[in-house]
């Protein structure tokens, strides 16, 4: 099968090591990022979303008319917009991007972060709004005609839009999670399941459990899978390791000072922060309390540092161990490989020259192999 790989779209050039240098909206950057992954061999950027941070849309707009084979995730969470008003966004961005559009929709694990724009609807009740708001928006990509909503979050009447996408019969569905209430959801809805990366024994359990929520479902096919990790490559194993380490120290400093400045700010009385709410991340703490190495390559520090924050566990090492840590993945059924560095830039040109070009060769020949004893399979069954 073949296998893609996603990057990040930043807006500015901050990451969980270095603070940004600018806006947070940089134009000038953002394009010189997304271009640089187009010239590296990615199939696609992510626009990801944040309360605070620029509107992923618009940037994704931006870049698309700006580069010609770059494809675009676009994320997005059902709290800040009605359907109708987002599928229309959807659909006129796939026109700009001449049908380069996923849409990775986010249900929200903290509820504090989802308070900050006034969402106040318990977890449950988020999965099942994503889950209503997917089908409307599905339904009005491919719907010619006006029709009616009364659901139990969303109601409307005599709606159609006069903007369709050119991907038919619809632009790609993505969707993550690690909850029971995750896998139901986007089991049932999702083209592309959205894991982070774990151990590949965990991983496994993941992708039968996304398997079981399609067939649940009512589905006859299961989602793509996707699997996201922080490579950390250098020309030799020790010299990767060293800045493994360098890394893992700079994510400290940099959380050090984040919270000194937010106590200064607030208050020296300030409550410490409770631990992660979301599934996701609670899996991650628990896989770094357990050990700091796993596999092949996989290193935890880096999610302990964040306080399993995203994608955070690391790949460590040369670029051919990383690539062969890729393919162990691969092996598993997972054919969208996410990765981001911790110089945004730099890593992206990097992991394009160095590690893309591995992996991409050695499933040609996994897809060569397999076909080969395709067919001596039915030659013998046929002789």
């Amino acid at each position: 099968m073949p296998v893609e790989f996603l990057g990040i779209a930043a807006t500015n050039d901050g990451s969980e090591t270095t603070p940004r240098s600018g806006a947070a909206f940089d134009k000038e950057y953002t394009l010189r990022l997304a271009r640089a992954h187009e010239d590296h061999g990615w199939d696609r950027v992510l626009f990801a979303y944040g309360s605070g941070s620029p509107d992923p849309a618009p940037a994704a707009a931006y870049i698309a008319s700006r580069l010609d084979r770059l494809q675009i995730l676009l994320a997005h969470r059902p709290n800040v917009s009605y359907p109708t008003f987002a599928a229309k966004t959807f659909a006129t961005l796939d026109r700009i991007s001449d049908g380069r559009l996923t849409v990775h929709f986010i249900t929200g694990g903290n509820d504090h972060e989802q308070g900050r724009e006034g969402d106040t609807l318990t977890k449950d009740e988020r999965y099942a709004r994503t889950r209503e708001y997917i089908r409307i928006v599905k339904k009005i990509w491919t719907t010619r005609e006006p029709f009616d909503h009364e659901g139990e979050h969303y109601r409307f009447h005599d709606f159609v839009s006069d903007v369709l996408p050119v991907q038919q019969p619809r632009p790609g569905v993505s969707f993550g999670g690690s909850s029971p209430a995750a896998y139901a959801a986007g089991g049932a809805e999702a083209d592309v399941y959205c894991l982070w990366g774990e151990p590949l024994a965990k991983t496994a359990e993941q992708i039968e459990n996304v398997k079981a929520a399609a067939r649940a479902a009512g589905r006859t096919d299961v989602p793509r899978i996707q699997v996201a990790f922080r490579p950390i490559i250098a020309p030799t194993e020790e010299l990767a390791w060293e800045k493994a380490h360098r890394t893992v120290g700079a994510i400290k400093a940099r959380k050090e000072r984040g919270e000194a400045i937010t106590k200064r700010h607030n208050g020296l009385d300030r409550p410490q922060a409770a631990s992660p709410q979301n599934a996701g991340s609670q899996r991650l703490i628990a896989i770094a309390e357990a050990g700091e190495r796993y596999d092949r390559a996989l290193w935890t520090p880096t999610a302990a540092a964040t306080g399993g924050a995203g994608n955070s566990n690391a790949l460590v090492g040369t670029p051919e161990t990383v690539a062969q840590a890729l393919l162990d993945y691969y092996d598993l059924g997972v054919d969208i490989l996410s990765a981001r560095g911790y110089d945004l830039l730099g890593d992206a040109i990097d992991f394009g020259r160095h590690v893309i070009p591995i992996v991409r060769e050695e499933v040609a020949k996994r897809d060569a192999e397999r076909a080969a004893r395709g067919t001596q399979t039915l030659a013998a069954v046929n002789g």
